[in-house]
C-alpha cells in the first residue's frame, strides 16, 4: 500500500511541485494527500483529476490539521508569508503544523524553512532596519524560530533558495523604460544570488522523502545555481529576445524606499544575499540538491522551460 504524503500549500508552487512529482512517479510507493483551505479552486480540482487524494486543511486551524495528516506517513510543511506579511502569523501556523504532525503520529516531515538572518549582524548594526520589532528579514527569522516546533518530530529541514519564478509571480522581471530598453533595479551589486526554479523545491523534497530515514533530523541547502543579476539578464536577452537588459545595482535604501507591498522585506532579503553572499551560499548545495532531483535545472534550462510565463 502507497505512503501517504500530506502535503501542504499544494495549490502553491511548492506544495504543487510536490503534488506532481508524487503523482508523476507510479511507482514510486507513495501517494498524494493534497491539502488546500478550498477544495473547489480550479488547481484543487487539476489534482484531483491527476490522482490526488484533495482534503480541506488551515493552517491556522489546528484540529483541521489532525484530521488531513490522519494516517498519513509524510507531511511537507510550508507556510506562505506574502499572504500575510507577518513573522508572528508564521510562526503560530508552523506551530499548529508540528503539533499536529505530533498528534498525527507522522513518521517524517519536511520544513521548508530558511536560516535567522540576525546571526550575521549584531543587534545594533544600522546596515539595514529592524522590522517587525525583532526581525531583519521576517520571512526567514520566523522560519528559523519556528524549526524548534519541531523538536521531537522527525524532521528534515529544507532550506530553499530565491525562487526564479518569482520573475513572473512577484512581477521581478525586466521592465521596458521610457527609451524602450528593458532594464531591472536590485540591490544586489555583483553578489551571486543563489536560486532555484519552484518546481524543482518540490522535486527534490519528494526525494527527501523517497531517501527514506536518511535526511531525518538533518538540515538540506538547496539551489539551482548561484547566479548574478548581470547573469541573469544576459540569459533572459538571448532566450527571450528583449535587448541587453540593463541593471541598476541601487542601494538598499532605495529598494526599501519603492514602496510596493513588502519593499522594505524584499530590500533587506536582498542584501542579505549581497552582503552575506559567502556564509549564505555556503548553507546551500547544488550537488545534494541534483542527488535528490536528476532533473534540477540552472538558470538557463529554467528560462528556457518558463519563457511563456515571463512578462516582456
Amino acid at each position: 500500500m502507497a505512503k501517504v504524503i500530506a502535503v501542504l500549500g499544494a495549490t502553491g508552487t511548492q506544495g504543487g511541485g510536490l503534488c506532481r512529482a508524487i503523482l508523476a512517479d507510479k511507482s514510486g510507493g507513495f501517494s498524494c494527500r493534497a491539502i488546500t483551505r478550498d477544495t473547489s479552486k480550479d488547481k484543487a480540482k487539476e489534482l484531483a483529476a491527476a490522482g490526488a487524494e484533495v482534503v480541506s486543511g488551515d493552517l491556522d486551524d489546528v484540529e483541521s490539521l489532525k484530521k488531513a495528516f490522519a494516517g498519513a506517513h509524510g507531511v511537507y510543511a510550508v507556510t506562505n508569508f506574502w499572504e500575510h506579511f507577518s513573522g508572528e502569523k508564521e510562526k503560530a501556523q508552523a506551530k499548529n503544523v508540528a503539533e499536529a504532525a505530533k498528534a498525527a503520529g507522522v513518521q517524517h516531515v519536511v520544513w521548508s524553512t530558511l536560516e535567522d538572518t540576525r546571526q550575521w549582524m549584531p543587534a545594533g548594526d544600522t546596515r539595514m532596519p529592524m522590522l517587525q520589532d525583532k526581525y531583519r528579514v521576517p520571512h526567514f527569522d520566523a522560519k528559523a524560530e519556528a524549526d524548534a516546533y519541531f523538536a521531537g518530530v522527525p524532521t528534515t529541514f529544507l532550506r530553499t533558495s530565491f525562487y526564479w519564478d518569482n520573475l513572473y509571480m512577484f512581477g521581478l522581471a525586466p521592465k521596458k523604460n521610457d527609451a524602450g530598453q528593458y532594464e531591472w533595479s536590485f540591490p544586489l551589486g555583483t553578489a551571486k544570488m543563489a536560486g532555484i526554479g519552484a518546481e524543482d523545491i518540490g522535486k527534490t523534497a519528494y526525494g527527501v522523502f523517497k531517501a527514506g530515514n536518511q535526511y531525518i533530523g538533518k538540515t538540506v541547502g538547496i539551489a539551482g545555481e548561484f547566479i548574478s543579476v548581470d547573469e541573469m539578464g544576459q540569459k533572459l536577452t538571448k532566450h527571450l529576445g528583449i535587448g541587453p537588459v540593463k541593471y541598476n545595482a541601487v542601494d538598499a535604501n532605495v529598494y526599501r524606499s519603492f514602496g510596493f507591498p513588502g519593499a522594505d522585506e524584499m530590500g533587506n532579503m536582498f542584501q542579505v544575499y549581497r552582503d552575506f553572499e559567502g556564509p549564505f551560499n555556503a548553507n546551500r548545495n547544488i550537488d545534494v540538491a541534483r542527488q535528490l532531483n536528476p532533473a534540477l535545472m540552472n538558470f538557463d534550462q529554467w528560462v528556457v522551460a518558463n519563457k511563456a510565463k515571463i512578462p516582456v
